[in-house]
């Protein structure tokens, strides 16, 4: 570096390396400038003023000089590995590969660039470069442990597990017998616990097991070591020195799940569906006994009975587990529990156990088969449980005369709120659930959890206004918005994108959505510097299981809902464009525009001003390195520029192909790949998301309405003319008669049939209604008919108070949803409307008789749109003296923050 420049210059050149790499970024400028006064044209020089110029947040002029010193000098390494340097500052990782690769033909044995490539190749998952990297720098350097390490590791990720091994050994070879010194010990027993792991994954098990025995002094982790010699010696069959091994590990920690389930797979007592054999029960039974003797203070083993005990005798450990846990006043006892309630049979159990405990409490204040009295907590507990337990079971009526009663005993407990506010939701009194979370809230400021169900609450409600003022109290001060972003409150974005939805805002929805995306796209960033860290630390294992977390990384649940919601706000905005008919229709009222150019003109105004700050303090925002510390402003607050997109489907598209990728699985996935492909008019492609619902699940009503439309749409179309639609006819014709739905039958036939096979559902009834319509229009009266001709049923069960419904909530508002808008019949929509408020008293969608909707239990809150999507819910009414029987709504008056 620097060779071609005079001694004096080329120690300046040096400097600027340095103070490149301490981040003293002025000094560096300062000395570059002092070599280009004199070489203006030396190209190794401007490409490090220019990597000096990125590091200040000056992009634009570092390009600029990097690209002239490279074409300055264009068989430089410094300005090719410069010019990598830069665009893996900007995450343009294969161009930086490729400048990296341009540096090496210039010095193939240069350790820097080559290890800075081999980064990058594992973070772009370019496992055979990263071997033939990795190797070369282990062949250039042979006396570093990280090039070991890293050429081991590239092999493991490579699949070529048992070369990984080889190399291990080999590097162990070249250790003395002593290794490793005190300092080491930890990163050395890591090492070994990794080969360990290798040997098992190529199923080398005696080996494995022979080398943790011969290196187990060698290892400082005893409990993995122990864990993983356990796990060796149950897949070896030696289950007899297997369960004596988690025996052992069980007195450490009896309350370990994963230790009980891998003794009872030494006992061959274990089953994957939780389904046993009487016979199998009774040994399981009597295990847990002697187990429970052995380890009377814990929990673990008086819960897991519970998950394969029947009748009495469930009765009878059940009733051993709630009551101290009563007594004591555990809060999450239901929670504990609740997975119970899908194993028949159980929740009528625990229903009329927990009756028997408070008619016993009520009565003489003990438990029936005690002397001694009980404290006044533990009826209060009693009632909490019960409310949960028919919140459950979906009678809400005596949930919340339950909580009722529970917070006339002790009014100061928050959880008591909490519940009544969830189970108001549950219930469909969004708005005056938000108020009593606010309640809960208040009575706790300091509670972190209880502030965050509290906005949510608000977010469902659609009070994005009211919640954004809660949420932000525990935030930092400043541009407080900003900070729910940079601290990836994804739950907060995706609800806030949800309302936004709701309430038609696509512009902010969709930012919302985005947002969201963008924290999965930082997420797969922050591993890169993981790639060197654990290598040098010797975290193995863990950076083996990071980067598999990664490779699966957006199948998690919040990437889906987030991309889910993108593409349906394109979609939305597909078929109802900026400045259609439908939206000038939409947008008549005058007090509405008015309002939004008052927002327009104060968010533009507060825009202005935050520029202006942001010029005024740039000069005091400079640190030493000189690197400007300015506060970016949004430049899109409402999203108004993502609506502008010129194809919204393109768009969707991107989304949908992550999803098709990482949710294979999901109904949602292929539903959404039906709606788009069909609005692009991609045949075969609509056709695939089609098999693929049917495939997952053909009798769910939403396979069935894309079964339908396709082949509707299909037979609409005119006949082939071009080779390419010829093509893609022939292959929907040989396709059809492998699709059992359909077999020799009209599609009107295969919807009668679909009704037949599932009459007694009502979600089922209001497909063929739809479809009964779409096939044919003139029969909306007889659609519409077998929607009303539905029965809500009453669940079997042997409550002991009320009965259980078997119609949803949110199914209902999606069958009203269906008979105003799709079949457009506002009578039967009317009709059903009435219906359904005798059946959900509380629901402000249907203005229930116990709804804050018809009490007038509503505060002073403006908002622009029915609440929720409501149909024709009044707007919300200003009143002063707001009172409510579901929660109180003073807390919102005057909140100031």
């Amino acid at each position: 570096m620097g060779a071609s420049l005079p001694p004096k210059e080329a120690n300046l050149f040096k400097l600027i390396v340095k103070s490149y790499e301490t981040k003293q970024y002025k000094k560096g400028l300062k000395a570059a400038d002092a070599i280009l006064k004199k070489f203006p044209d030396h190209g190794e020089t401007l490409s490090m003023k220019g990597l000096t110029l990125n590091c200040m947040d000056r992009k634009s002029e570092a390009y600029e000089l990097v690209r002239l010193g490279l074409k300055n000098d264009v068989k430089s390494h410094v300005c090719w590995h410069v010019y990598g340097l830069l665009y893996r500052s900007d995450r343009e990782y294969r161009e930086a590969i490729k400048c990296y690769r341009n540096a090496l033909r210039i010095d193939p044995d240069n350790i820097e660039i080559l290890r800075d490539l081999s980064l990058l190749q594992a973070q772009m998952r370019d496992l055979t470069g990263f071997v033939e990297t990795r190797q070369q720098l282990l062949t250039l350097k042979p006396n570093h442990r990280m090039n070991w390490i890293g050429f081991a590791v590239a092999n493991h990720l490579c699949s070529n597990v048992a070369k990984a091994v080889e190399i291990l050994e080999a590097y162990e070879g070249t250790l003395e017998d002593d290794y490793p010194p005190d300092n080491e010990r930890c990163e050395h027993g890591e090492m070994l616990l990794y080969k360990i792991s290798l040997l098992e994954e190529c199923g080398f098990l005696e080996r494995a097991l022979e080398e943790l025995h011969k290196k187990e002094s060698k290892i400082v982790d005893k409990l993995t070591s122990k864990e993983q010699e356990v796990t060796l010696l149950v897949k070896l069959g030696r289950l007899e020195e297997g369960a004596n091994h988690y025996k052992a590990l069980l007195a450490m920690n009896p309350d370990n799940y994963r230790y009980y389930e891998g003794l009872q797979k030494c006992f061959g007592l274990y089953s994957e569906n939780g389904k046993y054999s009487s016979d199998k029960i009774d040994r399981l039974d009597a295990l847990y006994k002697l187990l429970a003797e052995q380890f009377t203070w814990s929990s673990a083993v008086k819960r897991i009975p519970l998950d394969f005990l029947q009748g009495d005798k469930f009765c009878a450990a059940a009733t051993n587990y709630i009551k101290p846990l009563l007594t004591k006043g555990v809060p999450s006892l239901f929670s504990d529990l609740s997975p119970l309630y899908d194993q028949p049979g159980k929740a009528d159990i625990l229903e009329q156990l927990i009756l028997e405990l408070e008619h016993s409490i009520s009565g003489d204040g003990r438990y029936p088969d005690r002397t001694e009295k009980e404290p006044p907590s533990t009826l209060l507990w009693i009632l909490f449980f019960l409310a949960q337990h028919y919140d459950r079971r979906g009678q809400y009526d005596i949930a919340l005369s339950k909580i009722d009663e529970a917070i006339q005993h002790t009014p100061t407990v928050i959880d008591l709120y909490s519940v009544k506010s969830r189970i108001l939701k549950h219930a469909g009194d969004l708005v005056a659930a938000a108020s009593l979370a606010d309640e809960a809230r208040c009575m706790d400021l300091a509670d972190r959890y209880i502030n965050s169900e509290s906005v949510k609450r608000m977010l469902q409600a659609d009070q994005v206004a009211l919640a954004e003022k809660i949420a932000v109290l525990f935030t930092k001060d400043g541009d407080q918005h900003n900070n729910l972003h940079d601290m990836q409150c994804m739950w907060y974005e995706l609800a806030s994108g949800e309302s936004y939805f709701r309430q038609g805002d696509l512009g902010r929805a969709l930012k919302k959505f985005l947002a969201v995306e963008k924290h999965y796209a930082d997420i797969t960033e922050d591993q890169f510097d993981f790639h060197s860290y654990c290598l040098r630390k010797m975290t193995l294992r863990a950076y083996v299981d990071m980067l598999r977390f990664q490779d699966r990384l957006h199948s998690h649940a919040y990437f889906h809902k987030a991309a889910a919601g993108a593409i349906r706000c394109y979609l939305k905005l597909y078929d109802s464009p900026l400045n259609s008919p439908a939206e000038v229709e939409d947008n008549t009222s005058k007090a509405t525009q008015k309002k939004k150019m008052k927002k327009q003109r104060k968010a533009e105004r507060a825009k202005k001003e935050a520029e202006e700050k942001n010029e005024g303090s740039s000069a005091s925002g400079t640190s030493k390195s000189g690197r400007r510390h300015i506060k970016p402003v949004d430049p899109d607050p409402y999203g108004e520029k993502l609506l502008k997109t010129d194809d919204p489907l393109s768009e969707a598209t991107k989304y949908l192909k992550l999803l098709q990728k990482n949710s294979p699985d999901s109904l949602e996935t292929h539903l959404l790949s039906f709606e788009v492909n069909m609005r692009k008019q991609k045949i075969l492609l609509a056709f695939q998301a089609v098999k693929q619902l049917l495939r997952l699940d053909a009798d769910n009503p939403d396979s069935h309405c894309c079964l339908i439309k396709f082949f509707h749409k299909v037979s609409s179309m005119s006949a082939p003319v071009s080779d390419a639609e010829k093509l893609v006819w022939s292959v929907l014709e040989a396709e059809r008669p492998s699709i059992s739905q359909l077999q020799e039958k009209t599609l009107n036939e295969a919807n009668k049939i679909f009704l037949g096979n599932h009459e007694d559902s009502l979600m089922h009834r209001a497909a063929v209604a739809e479809m009964l319509y779409t096939l044919d229009p003139t029969r909306k009266l007889e659609a519409v008919k077998i929607i009303e001709d539905s029965s809500n049923k009453v669940v079997p069960t042997n409550g002991a108070l009320g009965s259980v419904m078997e119609w949803k909530l949110k199914d209902c508002i999606a069958v009203h949803k269906l008979l105003d808008n799709v079949l457009i019949d506002t009578d039967a929509a009317l009709r059903w409307k009435v219906r359904c408020a005798e059946y959900f008293p509380y629901s402000i969608y249907f203005e229930g008789s116990r709804s804050s909707a018809v009490n007038n239990f509503l505060n002073n809150l403006d908002t622009e749109t029915p609440l929720n999507g409501g149909a024709n819910g009044p707007d919300i009414i200003q009143s002063g003296n707001a009172f409510t029987s579901n929660g109180k709504l003073e807390a919102f008056k005057n909140l100031k923050i």
